[in-house]
């Protein structure tokens, strides 16, 4: 309000009227003393009466107009407490319907006062209405000591209500630290000093008079516990840097000091779940005991769902992440395939075979990758350019400081798979495990190992075809031989012994094959061999030779160039053999003479011995003479011409032979043709005699039979006819019994039904007998008389109404019969009685 709006307020004449539950701040500018007055009220206001208001931010009053001075009374409902600063140093409050002066106020202290009330404010006051504070069992009050004295006074003055719903057994003591329940205790009260109330003990509370309830960040009063369910935990951290980790279920309440860990905005953690084959590696960051063994600082532990299949961290462990892996998980390995693992503590390299799961402790053992140099890889796997881009990439990966082989299994998948994670990806994977954790360099301990291909992870496997074999040899100088049909991985030390072999043909040293592969069943080697006859004449062989390694097989490597060694040698028996015959004798037994020479001479079997070769144990078994050429084209023309001549005459001798054997063999035909034609003819007229012998018979047995079967049916019908005159004889004797029974039988009941009517006619007279006459006539007539009487009872009314009497009435009706009589009778021996009854 600014001074023109003042001094217009002034002008005019003031009336301060005041409802219920109102109140105003009036200043006397002359005194400087303000005023409290409280409705209902009405006053009028002098011009150096300014109404003024309590500025809560600057503590200073403020000049406003009238309408702007009125307020209302500090209201508490019940469940509600009023929070009023300086109040006055008697408790007293304005008085209503009156002008009140300012008493001395005890400044800078509050009081609570709980609901329902209500009151005006004296000046410089302040106040605040604050609703009840209910608590749900997973719910807690952090409440404050502001005044240690008042605190001690009012404790008992408190609105507390007792929780009906008992909290969990874990939760349950009331005088653990800093956790009370109010209603139960007294706890040490000292200025500042915070303290926890939990809504397992108590479901409302309003704090007495020296507590204040603290605010979270949000300005809320209610504190959520955290409710955890099995499976989950929640770490506590205390302002002294201890912490505490709490399994559910459980509902936990922080201690006054302590506060949640909060990770992605989360205060409840999911356990870990280890399998066996899956672990997790911690750290011991402080000594304790469990089950009988100790742990001191420093430890390292790998724990396996061997071991604890559900891991809840503890204070003392810190997890030790490689790469941001918490869960270290194994590898599995097929039948027939391999890893290499390192030890970290002595440095040695072993194979781990399948078929597994391996599970590497981290402590000692990593999983290694071995990489190839280009060389390696193409005496290996021959031909293979994706095993040779492939381990250039390895390469560009290994650590040449290191002096290493290998390189990081984690690194070799990143690069090869995708990018390195950002910042934010980094967190969010380290911030699947919450609580302390060593976070290590990948350097050294990370699983690492071979891999050529996708397929190929893992150990070097060598898949040795039929017929080869490879010599494998390692850096402690030992040497194996392996053949094959088989499959075999390679020691992390080891490697094929490599050769190099002369090509071309004829062979020689200009162009070597390097390989490891030695085939050792079934090999052919080619040839061109160059001789001299003994008249000069030179001569061209191309050869094949068959080539077998028998023997023991660590000697097939001897020679390292075995074609060069083989030919060589081949070449100089030949030449040798070739030098002893003329080109004439030679070019017409050139193959006979080469197999004698390379296989040696046949023996009674037919077989010849071969060639061996003791230095490696290689045995020339069979040789191809795939052609002989003469060096001099003349000499080469005259012996075609030679051969030719030759083959004429032979050809012209054979015709001939072949001739005269057509015609022995036509002759000996039309002979063999004659003697079987005869021959069946005999055997026709033989099976014919045989047939009718054979017809004669059948008829002779079918006769016999005939008659034999006549006699059998004449039997049988004379056996039949007695049977059947026994069967007649025997039914009529039986026919004749049962008419004799039944005679018999119709007599016995003929008797003994006259001898029952016989005695019913006895019985009979006998009852007659007893009938006298008398007996009868005082029956009939005992019954007369009752029949009179009924008729009587029954006519009585009849008679009235006529006029007669009964007895009149009756003797007319029964004239003529045996009744009239008896009714005469008794009319006159007793006509009261009757008339009587005719009344009745």
């Amino acid at each position: 309000m600014n001074e023109r709006d003042l001094g217009r307020e002034r002008g005019r004449e003031r009336d301060l009227v005041l409802a219920p539950n109102e109140f105003a701040f009036i200043s006397d500018e002359t005194k400087g003393n303000i005023n409290v007055y409280v409705g209902p009220h009405k006053t009028s206001l002098a011009n150096t009466d300014q109404p003024v208001v309590f500025d809560y931010d600057t503590k200073r009053f403020k000049r406003v107009t009238l309408e702007q001075a009125i307020g209302v009374h500090a209201v508490a409902p019940e469940g509600w407490y009023l929070v009023l600063k300086n109040p006055a140093r008697d408790s007293s409050h304005p008085r209503t319907g009156a002008l009140n002066n300012l008493p001395d106020l005890d400044v800078g202290r509050k009081v609570n006062t709980p609901g329902p009330v209500s009151y005006a404010l004296w000046p410089g006051q302040m106040v605040k209405v604050v609703p009840g504070h209910s608590l749900r069992s997973n719910q807690y009050l952090l409440v404050r000591v502001y005044d240690e004295e008042a605190a001690k006074t009012n404790w008992a003055k408190a609105v507390i209500k007792r929780q009906t719903t008992p909290g969990g057994d874990a939760l349950a003591e009331a005088t653990e630290q800093g956790v009370l329940d109010p209603s139960k205790n007294v706890p040490e009260l000292t200025m500042g000093k915070h303290l926890v109330i939990r809504g397992t003990d108590v479901s409302f509370y309003i704090p007495p008079t020296g507590i204040e309830i603290v605010a979270d960040e949000q300005g809320k009063y209610v504190r959520d516990a955290v409710t955890l369910e099995r499976l989950e935990y929640t770490i506590l951290l205390d302002e002294d840097g201890n912490k505490r980790f709490i399994q559910g279920p459980a509902v936990v309440f922080p201690r006054p000091t302590e506060t949640f860990i909060e990770r992605n905005a989360s205060r409840k953690f999911r356990a870990i779940e280890l399998t066996e084959i899956s672990g997790v590696y911690v750290k011991v960051i402080a000594p304790y005991d469990e089950g009988g063994k100790s742990y001191k600082v420093g430890d390292e532990l790998f724990i396996t769902g061997r071991e604890q299949m559900i891991y809840f961290p503890r204070p003392e462990h810190a997890m030790i992440r490689y790469g941001g892996r918490e869960i270290h998980y194994g590898v599995a390995i097929p039948a027939g395939e391999a890893r290499y693992v390192l030890d970290r503590t002595q440095g040695n390299i072993r194979l781990e075979r399948g078929p597994t799961v391996f599970l590497p402790d981290p402590r000692r053992e990593v999983i290694v990758r071995k990489v190839l140099d280009p060389k390696n890889v193409e005496l290996l796997f021959p031909g293979n350019k994706e095993a040779l881009e492939y381990n250039a990439r390895l390469s560009a990966l290994k650590r040449s400081e290191a002096g290493n082989e290998f390189v990081i299994d984690d690194e070799a998948r990143q690069a090869g798979q995708r990018k390195a994670p950002e910042p934010n990806e980094r967190a969010k994977t380290e911030a699947a495990f919450v609580g302390d954790a060593v976070t290590r360099n990948q350097t050294f301990t990370p699983p690492r190992t071979i891999v050529l291909d996708n397929r190929f992870e893992g150990a070097v496997s060598i898949d040795l075809w039929t017929g080869y074999a490879v010599l494998v040899k390692s850096r402690a100088g030992k040497r194996r031989v392996e053949v094959g049909p088989t499959t075999f991985l390679l020691e992390y030390d080891e490697t094929l012994q490599a050769m190099e072999l002369s090509t071309g043909t004829p062979k020689s040293d200009d162009r070597l094959m390097r390989t490891a592969y030695l085939r050792v069943k079934n090999n052919k080697v080619s040839d061109l061999v160059e001789a001299e006859t003994t008249d000069l004449v030179k001569v061209h062989m191309r050869l094949s030779y068959r080539v077998d390694f028998e023997g023991e097989p660590a000697q097939w490597f001897a020679a390292e160039n075995y074609v060069k060694f083989l030919t060589d040698h081949l070449r100089s028996l030949l030449r040798h053999a070739v030098k002893q015959h003329g080109v004439e004798h030679f070019y017409g037994n050139a193959v006979t003479i080469v197999r004698d020479i390379i296989l040696g001479a046949q023996g009674e079997d037919g077989k010849r011995p071969g060639r061996r070769f003791s230095e490696n144990g290689m045995r020339v078994y069979d040789v191809e003479v795939l052609g002989v050429s003469i060096g001099d084209e003349t000499i080469a023309k005259l012996l075609v011409e030679a051969q030719h001549a030759s083959v004429q005459q032979a050809l012209a001798v054979a015709a001939e032979r072949r001739r005269l054997e057509l015609t022995r063999a036509r002759e000996s035909t039309r002979q063999e043709s004659a003697t079987l034609e005869a021959t069946t003819k005999l055997q026709l007229l033989d099976i014919e005699g045989r047939e009718v012998e054979r017809k004669h018979e059948v008829e002779l047995t079918r006769i016999r039979a005939e008659a034999d079967t006549r006699e059998n049916r004449h039997k049988a019908e004379v056996a039949l006819q007695q049977l059947l005159d026994s069967v007649a004889t025997a039914q009529l004797a039986r026919e004749r019994a049962r008419a004799q029974f039944d005679d018999e039988v119709a007599r016995a009941e003929s008797d003994r039904t006259l001898r029952e009517l016989d005695a019913q006619v006895k019985a009979a007279a006998e009852k007659a007998k007893a009938f006298s006459p008398d007996l009868i006539a005082a029956l009939q007539a005992f019954g007369d008389r009752a029949l009179a009487e009924k008729m009587a009872q029954s006519m009585a009314p009849l008679a009235i109404l006529g006029g007669e009497s009964v007895s009149d009435v009756l003797g007319r009706l029964l004239a003529g019969t045996s009744v009239a009589d008896v009714l005469a009778k008794v009319a006159g021996r007793e006509p009261k009685a009757l008339g009587e009854g005719a009344k009745e």
